[in-house]
């Protein structure tokens, strides 16, 4: 199998490579970085460099501002954005941004697409998507959707209670997942500063990484008319396919970076570190963490790129997204895992960046499938006789 990069995605790759070192690396300690992600102030200075530099929003068509690149392409681009904590934000390729402009594009009506996705591939305004519930709503089993929109004239009423929702705070809108009296699961879109709205509190997480953290937010009759509901009545779980697949699989690219990020840290240290009169990388064990490191970034490379390739057919790739999430996602832990090893006291400070990506990366093994629910799907696929 042959995943060939053309010389034109080799220069862009190369053009994102030198502007997340020499503009994005060096914002990496400034204080606006807070413990719910960076504030919306550093945020617009680093949607402004991406701007000037012509690498804002490049996974959106050129109709919305962007560069129109398909998932193959992503891959080498969102690896390169993924080396800093601050690269997804500055690009505006970040979750749950990125995942929602795709489906907005791929599903969204003419008018809500000038409305809401216009602004948001400028990054001009943040997005959410609330589907995860506190018990005993929906979490990695969407059928226990909780939230109800109910008919009133030509309108909907929506309540219910959302949870884990990434950047709702600040977020100039909402997608929304709820069900019908029917049963039926619908997506709904609506402003964040709709009456009916509540930002109830913010959670405090491992990570930092993601603009307006993740907060608990609840709908009291937030009355949503019909001309908002995105796409069609009752075909909410359908849609989520069209946009999970993907956004699961940019987040194994976007992590694939900040993991070899952290290597790149331990392998400059495991050459210059001296202990028990030899190079640290030239014992044993820290050579063999080394080369694990290898061969887990190289594997997760593949794996990505062949779901990347499943996706670019125009099939939902929900299987191999499933395969490349759990792969990457624990590959990617023991790489970082092994960098603060490797590091030892520096690793377990702030001195590098890698206690924060490991911070960071811990819950990517979580969100958007935990790798059990992953498993049993690809367990299920496998008895069916769909793989192999």
């Amino acid at each position: 199998m042959n995943y060939p990069i053309s010389a034109q995605l080799q220069d862009l790759q190369a053009k994102t490579r030198a502007f997340i070192a020499s503009e994005i690396i060096p914002m990496e300690g400034d204080p606006r970085c807070t413990p719910h992600g960076p504030t919306e102030e550093l945020r617009a200075e680093l949607i402004a460099k991406a701007r000037a530099a012509g690498l804002l929003s490049a996974h959106v068509s050129a109709d919305f501002g962007g560069l129109g690149l398909d998932h193959s392409a992503k891959a080498v681009m969102f690896e390169e954005a993924g080396y800093s904590p601050l690269g997804p934000v500055a690009l505006n390729i970040a979750a749950p941004d990125e995942g929602n402009m795709h489906l907005l594009e791929m599903v969204a009506t003419p008018a809500q697409k000038e409305r809401w996705l216009r602004p948001l591939a400028a990054g001009r305004i943040r997005s959410c998507f609330c589907m995860t519930e506190p018990a005993p709503g929906a979490g990695a089993d969407p059928g226990m959707l909780l939230t109800r929109a109910v008919k009133d004239g030509d309108d909907y009423l929506i309540s219910g209670d959302k949870w884990f929702i990434t950047g709702a705070d600040g977020a100039g809108f909402a997608i929304i997942m709820a069900k019908l009296d029917s049963g039926e699961a619908t997506m709904f879109l609506a402003d964040m500063d709709s009456p009916g709205i509540q930002i109830e509190r913010m959670m405090d997480s491992l990570d930092s990484c993601f603009p307006g953290g993740h907060a608990v937010v609840s709908f009291d009759n937030l009355r949503v008319p019909a001309s908002d509901i995105l796409g069609e009545l009752g075909q909410g779980f359908k849609y989520a396919q069209v946009r999970l697949s993907p956004a699961r699989l940019t987040h194994c690219m976007r992590w694939l970076g900040a993991a070899r990020r952290a290597h790149d840290v331990a392998v400059d240290y495991a050459r210059k570190r001296q202990a028990f009169g030899k190079q640290l990388g030239a014992h044993e064990g820290v050579g063999f963490m080394l080369a694990d490191n290898e061969i887990d970034l190289h594997t997760t490379r593949l794996v990505i790129a062949h779901c990347a390739w499943v996706l670019d057919q125009q099939h939902l790739g929900k299987h191999e997204s499933s395969v490349a999430k759990v792969a990457s996602s624990e590959a990617i832990w023991r790489v970082v895992d092994r960098c603060v090893q490797i590091l030892g006291g520096q690793g377990v400070t702030h001195e590098t960046v890698v206690a924060r990506i490991f911070a960071d990366v811990r819950a990517f093994r979580i969100y958007d499938g935990p790798s059990e629910v992953h498993r049993w799907s690809i367990a299920r696929n496998i008895l069916k006789g769909h793989v192999g």
